[in-house]
């Protein structure tokens, strides 16, 4: 069994930081990739950043030059680094990871439980 466990999150004023983790654990042999989504109230869900176990990194228009998303692939972490937050922001944001049990296998999805982003204005 996988779990995705997150932490950060919370309330910020406009213009200020967050960081949002995940870590990953159970029966794991590789993640590729590791991603955060977020949920806007009446909104479909987005993906706001992405990074390959090689590195490749991908990010929505919105959020480029603000955000940062790390990996620490020994340890099956991500981390989301916000910074210059907006009220746009706001959202609940999910971890995602794309999870192989063991080499040559199918990959499965999985999500955090999610942990909530307010920016005020």
């Amino acid at each position: 069994q996988v779990q995705l466990v997150e932490s950060g999150g919370g309330l910020v004023q406009a213009g200020g930081s967050l960081r949002l983790s995940c870590a990953a654990s159970g029966s794991i042999f590789s993640i590729d990739p590791m991603a955060w989504y977020r949920q806007a109230p009446g909104n479909q869900r987005e993906l706001v950043a992405s990074m390959s176990s090689g590195g490749s990194t991908n990010y929505v228009d919105s959020v480029k030059g603000r955000f940062t998303i790390s990996r620490d692939n020994a340890k099956n972490t991500v981390s989301l680094q916000m910074n210059n937050l907006r009220p746009e922001d706001t959202a609940v944001y999910y971890c995602y990871a794309n999870i192989r049990y063991f080499s040559g296998g199918s990959y499965f999805r999985y999500w955090g439980q999610g942990t909530q982003v307010t920016v005020s204005s």
